[in-house]
């Protein structure tokens, strides 16, 4: 699928970084859930989030919609683990079918919940940055 920065993008790449001094490679306009989904560059999350959570909320107010943070990575694995925090993955296995890749991803019975979250919207940004990112077809928590 690949990732295509419109100027609505880019506008809210460059408000996100002005307004958490963190660096942005991408974002997700979600809709259904009104938010918007920030990929950010690897080590800046807490730049992100800020103090007590500052930063990301002070976003959140001024664009009008929930801003989540995930942070990037080029290993596809690591990426998943950090869609799913805060859930805790054991282990992330990658097959292929009919053309696509699908991702196994393990996490603890206690924690599928967390995995999911409220009416399955974990699961839906995770899957969706995961074709966007990393042109993986589906994941499968198991």
């Amino acid at each position: 699928m690949g990732v295509v920065l419109t100027e609505e993008t880019m506008a809210l790449i460059a408000r996100f970084e002005q307004l958490t001094g963190a660096s942005s490679r991408d974002v997700v306009k979600d809709d259904e859930n009104d938010r918007y989904i920030f990929i950010v560059n690897p080590g800046e999350m807490g730049r992100a989030i800020g103090k007590n959570g500052a930063n990301i909320k002070k976003t959140s107010d001024i664009l009008g919609r929930r801003c989540e943070a995930v942070e990037y990575a080029d290993d596809p694995a690591q990426f998943l683990r950090n869609c799913l925090l805060p859930a805790h993955v054991s282990e992330v296995q990658f097959s292929d079918y009919d053309g696509g890749v699908i991702a196994h991803v393990m996490v603890h019975a206690e924690e599928r919940g967390i995995a999911i979250g409220k009416s399955g919207k974990n699961i839906l940004k995770t899957k969706q940055l995961a074709l966007r990112l990393h042109n993986v077809s589906d994941v499968y928590l198991e």
